[in-house]
């Protein structure tokens, strides 16, 4: 019965052709996504890069007198940086208790940030800590944040750690 095909079934021509093709199309299309997947990952949105999040660093990768240009992006985390002078005067507040230790107004102030989003550059659990900047007009704690690093740096988030800027400090 070699070549022949069983009484039942109809022989389809070209279907081995059809499998490669949309199979092909299949591995295209997890390539691509894995494509914008890791450009998501490390924080780019588009052509600029710009996630319109600030984060500041006194950490290692700051140029010589340890702390970042306020223009431009951070050296280690590629972040972009916002000056501290043009935060809102509740960031400057946070970050003024953060350096002397508190008191905080919320007490999940100084817990610890996992980074779950990965938008900021890996380390230990337990390297980030998170604090509250109050938003004039909310009933709750807002989406306002300034995560802190074990090395100094400061990073400053408007949207809940959907994105961040460094902090570049004027010390």
């Amino acid at each position: 019965m070699a070549g022949r095909t069983h009484p039942n079934r109809v022989r389809r021509r070209g279907t081995g052709v059809r499998r490669v093709a949309a199979a092909g199309a299949a591995i295209a299309a997890v390539l691509i996504a894995v494509l914008l997947a890791g450009c998501l990952a490390t924080g780019t949105s588009g052509p600029s890069g710009s996630t319109g999040q600030t984060a500041v660093a006194t950490g290692p990768g700051t140029p010589a007198g340890g702390t970042p240009r306020a223009t431009g992006r951070d050296p280690v985390s590629g972040l972009a940086v916002v000056a501290a002078s043009t935060l809102p005067a509740e960031a400057r507040r946070t970050i003024d208790l953060i350096h002397r230790g508190g008191p905080f107004p919320y007490e999940e102030d100084g817990s610890t940030f996992g980074n779950f989003e990965r938008l900021l550059p890996a380390r230990p659990r337990g390297h980030y800590r998170e604090y509250t900047v109050r938003t004039p007009g909310e009933s709750d704690r807002g989406a306002r944040r300034i995560v802190a690093a074990r090395d100094g740096a400061l990073y400053w988030t408007t949207d809940h750690y959907a994105s961040f800027r460094v902090i570049a400090e004027d010390r």
